[in-house]
């Protein structure tokens, strides 16, 4: 079986436990490759719902971190989990940004920075998958 379409984006990190810890608590993702290689470590993180994933690549310092603005974008089953997503980030002293409600398509939000200022967002209501069923027929 051999992937088509859009597989993956890489970023870099410093610590490859902490990013890890991070992406599994607020993203419900899984390491499904771990590698030492020139480059350092390589892991890849997915949810397992599609064949993608988030690659890291772990560095002495993370470059260019995806954010403020751009960012990787995860949705949740409610805004009750945005909301308890966003108040356990700030308990362990991420930065957050919101919850903010700005309606359809974009939903209910938070933004959380990841140990290296990658941006994550958490997000219930948006209509991504509607947009693409809707484009496909």
């Amino acid at each position: 079986m051999s992937d088509e379409g859009f597989t993956h984006i890489a970023l870099v990190c410093a610590n490859a436990d902490k990013t890890i810890e991070f992406y599994r608590r607020f993203a419900d993702f899984t390491v499904i490759h771990d590698r030492r290689d020139s480059s350092g470590r390589v892991f890849w993180l997915s949810d397992l719902k599609r064949a993608f994933a988030i690659v890291f690549i772990e560095q002495a310092e993370a470059e260019s971190p995806l954010g403020p603005l751009g960012h990787l974008g995860v949705c949740v089953k409610s805004r009750d989990e945005v909301d308890l997503r966003a108040r356990t980030a700030r308990t362990l002293g991420y930065d957050v940004s919101g919850p903010q409600d700005d309606g359809p398509p974009v939903g209910y939000w938070a933004f959380i920075a990841d140990p290296d200022g990658h941006t994550l967002e958490i997000s219930f209501g948006q209509e991504i998958q509607q947009h693409v069923e809707r484009t496909r027929t």
